[in-house]
């Protein structure tokens, strides 16, 4: 388990802590997949485990328009077929794939440089 110290600005979501099954955005515990923005409302993600995954809960991240998307795919490191991610690509959005606390880190560290990211983070349950 690994704890986060979060910004004091506190105007952005930031990853302030991951472990088994869980991740806290601004200190909130979340058990579930979701999806996070900076400046937006964590939007849960319905999706429980990596073979659940499909064209249309990636397609929920095209209309906030991210530069890009880091998918935590887990506990390992798994790579959708590239037909997941299809409507994202369609719109010049990159997603880069990486295990579950990659992308927590990740995340925030393109956050806290002002990039227009999101995170797509799967928690298998």
């Amino acid at each position: 388990n690994l704890k986060l110290h979060q910004d004091s600005s506190g105007a952005l979501n930031t990853v302030t802590g991951y472990g088994d099954g869980y991740v806290e955005i601004n200190l909130v515990r979340h058990s579930g997949s979701i999806l996070v923005l900076p400046e937006a409302p964590v939007i849960p993600w319905p999706v429980s485990s990596f073979e659940e995954l499909s064209p249309e809960l990636f397609s929920m991240l095209v209309e906030p328009a991210p530069e890009v998307v880091i998918f935590g795919s887990g506990e390992r490191l798994r790579f959708p077929h590239p037909r997941l991610t299809a409507a994202l690509t369609a719109k010049r959005i990159g997603v880069e794939t990486m295990d579950f606390k990659a992308a927590c880190r990740t995340y925030n560290i393109l956050m806290a440089e002002g990039r227009k990211v999101a995170a797509a983070l799967l928690i298998e349950g």
